[in-house]
């Protein structure tokens, strides 16, 4: 049977629109890191990487006669993001972000039965049928987020502000403190094809007990 992520983990990847405290453990992601608005040519071919090489992953290893132990089929996990801004920004910060000022590392999960050397052949294949400059920027590592807030953000993303304000005033009451204004963004629907009203992202962020 295919593994299906939105069935077999709905407490990570389908919270509701309201905030909740889960705990992440280590996963294994291919990541790619830049600079720069999103709605830039540059950030789309980022995604096209981390696509190219998860779908890369997952078509060879349905083929091949020895898979790795543990392997069965699955549905390739949504795109993620960590959002920042620049030191630059940082230092004059009044309260609003210029797009331009984003520090961003993308990613796209991998089963727990990959291996790095699998990854590396995989990487080497993908250059060679899909040269991209940016696969030089792409990594293979394991990422543990830990103690989290989280909650479901419908619409636009430029109004995620509200749904953080939401999460903060929950963080306060339940006695947790965010550990930076870091943040992960699962992207659960496809913005080239759902209506912005319609968007669904999931909205993470660090936390530790006050206590």
């Amino acid at each position: 049977m295919k593994y299906e992520w939105r069935k077999s983990e709905k407490e990570l990847y389908l919270p509701k629109a309201k905030p909740e405290k889960v705990s992440i453990p280590a996963f294994k992601f291919i990541s790619i890191s830049g600079e720069g608005n999103p709605n830039s040519s540059e950030f789309s071919d980022c995604i096209s990487v981390l696509y190219s090489l998860s779908y890369a992953i997952k078509m060879t290893l349905k083929k091949v006669g020895d898979p790795p132990k543990g392997y069965q089929d699955y549905t390739v996990y949504p795109l993620e993001g960590d959002w920042d801004i620049n030191a630059a920004a940082k230092a004059k910060f009044d309260g609003t972000i210029n797009k331009d000022d984003l520090v961003f590392t993308i990613m796209i999960r991998q089963p727990n039965f990959v291996e790095d050397s699998f990854y590396e052949e995989m990487l080497a294949v993908t250059k060679k049928k899909k040269p991209q400059p940016l696969l030089e920027n792409a990594r293979f590592e394991t990422i543990e987020e830990g103690p989290c807030l989280q909650m479901l953000h419908v619409g636009s993303y430029d109004n995620e502000a509200e749904s953080f304000a939401t999460m903060e005033a929950y963080a306060k009451e339940a006695g947790l403190e965010r550990l930076s204004k870091t943040h992960r963004e699962i992207y659960l629907t496809d913005f080239r094809k759902v209506p912005v009203e319609k968007l669904k992202t999931v909205l993470r962020f660090k936390v530790k007990s006050d206590a």
